[in-house]
Parts: structure tokens; C-alpha cells; sequence
């Protein structure tokens, strides 16, 4: 097994794109044989209590974490907290402000996508919101999982490649809004996220280490910007991800290494918005024992 019993990055339903409880999520990493886990959920950090619970009553070791969106030359990234005090109000009002803007940003969204020629009513994003935490956001998924599963648009164009045998059907719902709902997309709406520095900041004054997450996904078109990444007072980098070849994962490892700094591995599992990404799946080469060299600090 290569670093496989570790997964620091997944996310239950206090995200916004996450489905299961964290006590799900515990149950499931015990099945798969994980024995360090965090739950990293999108600017909430909610699921800790619950994970921690549930995690020490299966035998495995949890570290509190959360991941928060944030900006750095104005690209947007996001930072992984580390053993954070998950009770701090810090993160609840991180959370209750991306909650109040997401919500005004669903409706810019639904707007732009009636523009793209789609019949779209805020019903049909309400009923797929039913039973979910954040019931008044609307996420780029969430449009994807509302056209593709509309009789009318079963040979749409626009959606063909993410229909089984598809170009970008192997994550359907999450690549719809990477290509149409994240920055500098045509449905992209805008939210004031912290800087990234300031981010960092945050989570070291809450007893936490701060690791930039999944860096091949947010750094593709601006590479130049890595090596100031790296001066910005974080202490890790989440080399070791299911989005990263293994070349990329050799290259942000060597690069992090060489700056000091300690990297992490994390599958960003979120259930059916992610349906290949597989808890564990971060392909990192390690054995366990030599990726716990690199995370002692966390636990």
C-alpha cells in the first residue's frame, strides 16, 4: 500500500457539494482501511465534532480541518486548515458569510445559464436542494445534475460531453462547473473570498497549519505564480492528489520539499458530484510509514 490508509481531504454534506454525514464518511473510511483521516469541508467546519466522534470510536485517527476559498493575485485557491480549533468563531463567521454571498451568487448563476438557452427554474434547483444542509445555495454541480437529468436536453450539445461515453463524463456534475461555472467561465458568478496570506493568518492564529490544496487544479494557466505561493507563509502543499498526474505529483513534491515546507495527500472525495475520485485514490507513491514522516507535525 502506498500512503493509502491516509486521506486528508474529503468532504460530508455540511459542504455544499458533499453528500454523506460525516458519520458516513467514518464508516466508509474504516471499510476502506483507512486509519488517518480529515473532513475537510468548504469554508464549514461544522463536521468536526461528529467526525472526531465517530472517528475515535472506529480506531482512527482524525485531525481537525476545513478548506477555505481564498485569493492570491487575483486567482482563486483554496487552503486547507490543518489541526484548527474547529469551535473557533473565526470559522463560523467564515461560514455564515460565503453562505449569505453563495446565495446571491446562485441567482447570477441561474440567470447565466438561462442565457446559455437552458429552461431552468429555481424549482427544479430547490427540489434537488431538499435534505441538504445549505439549502439556499445552488452550486455549479447542481445546474449540471438538473440539464443532464432533463428529458428535453438528452441530445443538447452543450451537455453531450458529459453523458456516458462523453469526453468529461467521468465526474459529469463537477467538470459541468469547472467549464462553465468557475472563475472566468461564461456562468462564473463573483464572491469576495479572503487573500490567501490573510487566510494562512487565520488558521495559525487557531492553533492550525495551513496547506494549499490540489495545486495542478487552480495553478493551470498561471504557473508563475507557484513560487510566490510558496513565500506566503504556508507550511504544506497538498502534492499528492487524485487531480495530479504522477508526474505533477513528483514535481510539486520535489518543489515543496525543496522550499521547506511538508506535503500532504488527499483524495477530495465528495460522493456522487466526484464519482471516480475514490477515498484514498491520491496516488501517492509513498509508503504509509514514509508519508507519516511527512505529517508529523499534524498529528
Amino acid at each position: 500500500m502506498h500512503g493509502e490508509c491516509i486521506d486528508l481531504h474529503m468532504h460530508s454534506h455540511y459542504s455544499d457539494d458533499g453528500e454523506f454525514s460525516p458519520a458516513e464518511l467514518v464508516r466508509q473510511c474504516a471499510e476502506r482501511g483507512i486509519k488517518i483521516m480529515a473532513i475537510s469541508d468548504h469554508n464549514c467546519a461544522r463536521a468536526n465534532a461528529e467526525g472526531a466522534a465517530a472517528a475515535a470510536a472506529a480506531g482512527i485517527t482524525y485531525i481537525p480541518s476545513i478548506e477555505i476559498d481564498c485569493t492570491f493575485a487575483g486567482v482563486n485557491f483554496h487552503v486547507l486548515g490543518y489541526g484548527i480549533d474547529a469551535a473557533s468563531e473565526d470559522f463560523a463567521g467564515i461560514e455564515q458569510n460565503i453562505e449569505a454571498q453563495g446565495e446571491k451568487a446562485s441567482h447570477i448563476m441561474l440567470e447565466a445559464t438561462r442565457r446559455l438557452g437552458f429552461a431552468i427554474t429555481e424549482a427544479d434547483l430547490n427540489k434537488l436542494a431538499e435534505g441538504m444542509f445549505h439549502q439556499s445555495i445552488w452550486t455549479g454541480e447542481m445546474f449540471g445534475e438538473v440539464l443532464l437529468g432533463k428529458p428535453e436536453y438528452a441530445e443538447h450539445p452543450l451537455l453531450m460531453p458529459y453523458r456516458p461515453g462523453g469526453a468529461r463524463s467521468d465526474n459529469p456534475f463537477v467538470n459541468f462547473y469547472w467549464d462553465f461555472y468557475s472563475q472566468g467561465k461564461p456562468c462564473y458568478a463573483p464572491i469576495a473570498f479572503p487573500t490567501l496570506p490573510d487566510t494562512v493568518a487565520l488558521i495559525h492564529r487557531n492553533g492550525g497549519r495551513a496547506v494549499l490544496a490540489h495545486p495542478g487544479v487552480n495553478l493551470k494557466g498561471h504557473d508563475e505564480l507557484l513560487e510566490g505561493l510558496l513565500k506566503t507563509g504556508i507550511d504544506g502543499v497538498e502534492a499528492y492528489s487524485s487531480y495530479h498526474t504522477d508526474d505533477e505529483r513528483r514535481f510539486y513534491a520535489d518543489k515543496v520539499r525543496a522550499a521547506g515546507l511538508f506535503v500532504t495527500c488527499g483524495s477530495d472525495y465528495h460522493g456522487k458530484t466526484k464519482p471516480s475520485i475514490r477515498l484514498g485514490g491520491h496516488g501517492c507513491p509513498l509508503t504509509d510509514e514514509e508519508m507519516l514522516g511527512d505529517l508529523q507535525s499534524l498529528l
